[in-house]
This record gives C-alpha cells, structure tokens and sequence, in this order.
C-alpha cells in the first residue's frame, strides 16, 4: 500500500523515554495538555476513551461461508489479540434473502492497555498506509464518540496479504467520556488522530 503523502502530526510521533507508548503519554504530557485546553485542574474530569469497537458487517452473498466468517475472525484476532464475536440476525428478512441466526457481523471490544496498543498502532503505522491519505473527518456524533469507516484491513501490516476477494472493510467507533464533541476532538487531536487540516475563511471563499 502506498503512504500517506501529508505528513503525520506532532503529536502522533511517539516521543523517546518515558513516554514512549500511549499509555504513558495519556497520563503525561496528554493530560497536561487537555488540562491547558479545556481549562479542566480535576484530573479526573478529563475526556478519556473507554473502549474502542471494531465492527465488521458480512454481506449476504458472503453470509453462508463459514471460509470467509473464520478468515475475518483470525484477521480480526492478528490485528486486536482478541477472538472476534460474530453477530447473528436476530429476525428472518425475506426482502434481503437473511435466516435468523445467520452471520450478518464480526466485532471486537478494546478496553485499556490492548485499546491503547491498537489505538497507537492505527494512528502511527496503519492509517498512513491507506492509498492517498488526506487526513480523517473531523465530525463526531454529538455525543462526545468518533467513528472511522476504512475499506481495505490490509492497512494493517500484520495482516499477511489476502487471496483475491477476501479484502474487507470496517468501522473503528471511540466511545469516550467527554461532555461534547469540542472536549472529545481536543484528545482525539492530541492522541494523534491525523485528521483533515481545518479550513480557513480565505479558502471556504476560494
């Protein structure tokens, strides 16, 4: 896969010593810059990320093969170091051809050290691998989470290269403690999250 051409931000190189992982740099120099930004002394009451979930929806043609549910469950296993849970559909859907009981879905929940771990490794080596790389939306849901939608699981370089056919996309949901989306973005930015630069008057105009 091709890198990202624009560079990655400051804050998502990982700093040598100390705060080396994102585990140290989230109770070092992140806090003491969210505690700056947001104007927050408790450090309890600062925005933390609770839990990271990596979905994957099946689609119906690929539904029945269980080749295909034990290919997304060991890649999903490579990439987070946990067994997936497959999702089964709960009602029979006759419009779209789905039993009840049939695989729609795999996910996975990261929580501490292991969310971390991933979180450092998405943002410092998997997202600059994505072909023509620009940088993330910047619009959360209202409620203080964040979601990413990625195309192709190979971005991910532990993945070994997959046959033809077998590539598959996900979606990456931060759920997090903050009040709102301001405090949210402000950790998210500081974390490394490379997001789309942010557009100016002159160049909404142009």
């Amino acid at each position: 896969m091709a890198k990202a051409a624009s560079p990655k931000p400051a804050s998502a190189k990982a700093p040598m010593g100390k705060y080396a992982t994102l585990h140290d740099r989230l109770r070092g120099p992140i806090r003491e810059a969210l505690k700056e930004q947001l104007k927050i002394k408790n450090i309890h009451a600062l925005p933390r990320i609770e839990k990271v979930i990596l979905n994957v929806g099946i689609n119906k043609s690929k539904m029945d093969s269980k080749e295909i549910h034990a290919y997304i469950g060991e890649c999903l296993g490579t990439i987070t170091g946990l067994k997936p849970i497959y999702t089964k559909a709960r009602v029979a859907i006759s419009n779209f051809k789905t039993r009840e009981g049939l695989v729609v879905g795999a996910m996975v929940t990261l929580r501490g050290r292991r969310m971390e771990e991933f979180i450092d490794r998405l943002v410092s080596t998997a997202l600059p691998r994505i072909r023509d790389f620009r940088g993330l939306p910047t619009r959360l849901d209202g409620q203080g989470n964040y979601a990413i939608g990625l195309r192709d699981h190979t971005i991910f370089p532990e993945v070994p290269p997959p046959e033809p056919g077998k590539i598959f996309g996900m979606q990456i949901q931060f759920s997090t403690t903050a009040k709102n989306d301001a405090e949210a973005f402000a950790l998210l930015k500081l974390i490394g999250m490379p997001f789309k630069p942010e557009r100016t008057s002159s160049s909404k105009r142009s």
